[in-house]
Formats: C-alpha cells, sequence, structure tokens
C-alpha cells in the first residue's frame, strides 16, 4: 500500500485544497497527517474540514493542543499565541471537539508516526544529526515519521554507522528497505527550508521507498487570508520565502 503523508497545515487552506489535488491524482490509498491543522493560518475551520473528509490518521500537533487548552499559551512565541488565541474564539465546536480527541503519538502496522519526535512527541525539533541519533537509540520501530519542524528531511542509520541525513529536495527518492530511518514529510501550510511550495510525502509500505512532493500553491490568496483576520503580519509575510 502507498500512503501519502502530511504535516503542519497550520489553517492554510489555499496550501491544504492543492495538497490534496496532487494526492488524489496520485496512487496514494491513504493519508496520514502528522499534526497541527491550526495554528499561524486564518482558516482553522476549513482546514480542520478538510482533515476530516479525507485523512485516515491524524495526530495532534503543539498548535493544535493550544487550541484545545491542552498547552498554555505562554509556552508560544507571541505571533503564535495570538493565532491560537484567534483561533480558540473563531473555530466550531464541533471542529475543536475533533482536535480534542487526537493524540500527538500513533503505530500504523511497523511504522511509528509522531508530531514532533519519539523522544518527545510534542516539542522536540529534529534537525541535527545528534538529535536523529537520540531518537533512533529509543524509537521501538524502525521506520518513524516526524513533523514539527516544517522541514522535509530525512535521516537514517545503518549497520552500527552514526545517523546521517540531509534536507530532502522535490522528486527525491529513498530506499527505506534497510536501516532505520526517521522522516519528515515537511510542512504543508508553512515550509521552513527556503521552497514556500507545500510538501508532502509519498510512503511505498510494500516497496519499501518513500518519496518527496512540492505543490505551488496560492501563496497570496493565504497571505491575504491572514491579513484580513487580522493576525500578525509576519504570518503572512513569511509564507512567500518558505521560512
Amino acid at each position: 500500500m502507498k500512503v501519502a503523508v502530511i504535516s503542519d497545515i497550520h489553517a492554510n487552506r489555499h496550501a491544504f485544497e492543492a495538497t490534496l489535488d496532487a494526492v488524489a491524482a496520485s496512487d496514494a490509498a491513504e493519508l496520514w497527517c502528522l499534526g497541527d491543522l491550526v495554528g499561524y493560518g486564518a482558516e482553522p475551520d476549513a482546514c480542520v474540514e478538510l482533515a476530516r473528509e479525507h485523512v485516515a490518521v491524524c495526530l495532534a500537533g503543539n498548535h493544535d493542543m493550544a487550541v484545545t487548552g491542552e498547552i498554555p499559551l505562554d509556552e508560544f512565541s507571541r505571533g503564535a499565541s495570538l493565532a491560537a488565541q484567534w483561533t480558540r474564539e473563531v473555530i466550531a465546536p464541533e471542529n475543536l471537539a475533533f482536535l480534542s480527541g487526537l493524540s500527538p503519538q500513533a503505530q500504523e502496522g511497523s511504522v511509528g508516526l509522531y508530531h514532533a519526535s519519539p523522544r518527545d512527541p510534542v516539542w522536540e525539533y529534529v534537525l541535527s544529526a545528534l538529535l536523529a541519533e537520540l531518537c533512533l537509540d529509543v524509537q521501538p520501530h524502525r521506520v518513524c515519521l516526524v513533523g514539527h519542524s516544517h522541514v522535509a528531511l530525512s535521516f537514517d542509520r545503518h549497520d552500527g554507522a552514526l545517523a546521517s541525513g540531509e534536507p530532502r529536495r522535490d522528486g527525491t527518492l529513498l530506499d527505506i528497505a534497510a536501516g532505520e530511518w526517521l522522516i519528515n514529510p515537511g510542512s504543508v501550510g508553512q515550509p521552513r527550508d527556503g521552497d514556500p511550495r507545500a510538501s508532502w510525502l509519498l510512503l511505498d509500505l510494500a516497496g519499501q521507498t518513500a518519496s518527496f512532493h512540492r505543490v505551488e500553491y496560492d501563496v497570496a490568496g493565504a497571505a491575504g487570508a491572514i491579513r484580513a483576520a487580522r493576525l500578525p503580519d509576519s504570518l503572512a509575510e513569511r509564507l512567500e520565502y518558505g521560512q
């Protein structure tokens, strides 16, 4: 079976819809989301409703948990806190209930799923080989999927060697049949790797491969929605730069 993997939508309907179109055009049988449907962006209800319709497995991210009240807002940056507070005020009760029922970690077959990392499913950013090594030491699955950092990347470890890895670009195909792997599909709604296009991953569970993909979307439309909602302008500005 092939599975599309996404993460960190962040209430960016324009990016989410473009990604769903790309996934529908692929041969993925299911869609998994590693969390953060809301936060930062201006269309939380639309994004939660799209997830409820299309996503087979959905995790909670730290921003989702801020909106549900599981994490205090003072643990976030000013912009993130303001967006989470605004989201609390506008989100529909049924969508808030959906977020409240999510967990930041799960297991699907032999694959581990975490919003942030196997060591800390909510907060840890795995952006270095050292942190990947520590995660690989504790993760119970050979292949784990993580989000949270908004950077499409992978780390792997083979035959007792130290972990290694790097950011992954559009079209990269990995053979994951051997070794231990920690893979991040990147962010749909707020990429931070210098490429503003929405990012997603196609995981072939039978063929043991993982391929990275990017999708153009209406960045100006998403930024305009943020400004219309009177959220911090920086949240709109950063989308154009993939930061």
